[in-house]
C-alpha cells in the first residue's frame, strides 16, 4: 500500500511498443514535498515514463495516480488542471509575443480551462495577473525582461521565463524533463539555485535528468531507469554507491 504522503504513484506500469518492453514493472512512489530524480543511461525509458505520467502516451497496462485520482485515460490539459505542469526539454513559448505575455497566458489557461488568441486584447485590462507574473519574472530573475520578445531570449532564459509559466499556475507537481539541457555551467548554476529556492515553498518535483551535478544538488531520492527498469532507488549517497548504477553507467552508456 503507497504511503499516506505519497502524492504520485506509478503502479505496475508497462509499456511496450510492438516487441519492445519499453517500461516493465514500473513501480514509483513521488513524496509530497520532495525533488525526485528519474536518471539513466540513454534509451532507459525516461521520456517514455514522463510522457505516461502526464498522459501523452497511454500505459499498456498499469495506472498512474495523482493525489488520489486517477491520472491513466485522462487528457493532458485535464491533468494539467489536477495541479500538475511540466517544463520540456524544448521550451513551448509563444516567441512573437513579450516575455510577461508568455508568463500571462498559462495563468489564464489554468482560470478559463482554455486560452485563445483573441484573449489577447484582454491581456493588458487584467491587473491581477499582470502583477502575478510580473512577481513570477522577478522569482526567477527576468524582470528586467518582461517586454522583450520571448523569441530573442537565450536558452537559458527561455528555460526560465518557462519555469515562471509553470510556476503561475501554482502547482502541486512539477515535472522538470532535462531542465538544464544544453545550457552553460553558469546558467545551470542559476537553475538550480532557482529550483532550490522553488523547493522552500515545498512544491513537490520529478526531475528528469542526466546533468549528475544537477541530480546531486537537487534531489532528495533518485530512481535509477536501465533498458525500461527500475534498477536502484534510494537517497544520492545510497545510489551513488550502488555497483548496480555504476555499471549501468559505466558499462552501457556515458
Amino acid at each position: 500500500m503507497a504511503n499516506s504522503n505519497v502524492v504520485l504513484h506509478v503502479a505496475d506500469v508497462h509499456k511496450r511498443f510492438g516487441g519492445l518492453h519499453a517500461l516493465a514493472d514500473i513501480d514509483l512512489q513521488v513524496e509530497e514535498g520532495k525533488t525526485h530524480a528519474i536518471i539513466g543511461p540513454n534509451g532507459a525509458g525516461k521520456s517514455t515514463l514522463l510522457n505516461v505520467i502526464i498522459g501523452k502516451l497511454a500505459p499498456t497496462s498499469g495506472q498512474v495516480v495523482f493525489d488520489g485520482n486517477m491520472l491513466t485515460g485522462r487528457k493532458p490539459y485535464q491533468i494539467n488542471q489536477l495541479g500538475i505542469a511540466r517544463v520540456f526539454q524544448t521550451p513551448e513559448i509563444f516567441a512573437d509575443l513579450s516575455v510577461l505575455h508568455n508568463v500571462m497566458i498559462p495563468a489564464f489557461a489554468k482560470r478559463d480551462g482554455t486560452f485563445t488568441l483573441n484573449m489577447l486584447r484582454s491581456l493588458d485590462s487584467e491587473t491581477t495577473i499582470r502583477q502575478e507574473a510580473e512577481h513570477m519574472l522577478e522569482d526567477v530573475g527576468m524582470l528586467n525582461r518582461r517586454d522583450m520578445h520571448a523569441g530573442s531570449l537565450s536558452r537559458g532564459d527561455k528555460r526560465r521565463m518557462e519555469l515562471a509559466m509553470c510556476l503561475i499556475q501554482h502547482p502541486r507537481l512539477l515535472l522538470l524533463d532535462e531542465p538544464t539541457a544544453g545550457m552553460s555551467r553558469h546558467d545551470t548554476n542559476t537553475t538550480i539555485e532557482l529550483l532550490k529556492k522553488i523547493k522552500e515553498r515545498g512544491m513537490t518535483k520529478v526531475i528528469i535528468e542526466h546533468d549528475m551535478h544537477v541530480v546531486f544538488s537537487l534531489a532528495d531520492k533518485i530512481s535509477v531507469l536501465a533498458q525500461g527498469r527500475i534498477i536502484a532507488d534510494g537517497s544520492p549517497d545510497e545510489v551513488r554507491g550502488n555497483p548496480k548504477v555504476q555499471e549501468a553507467y559505466l558499462g552501457g552508456a556515458h
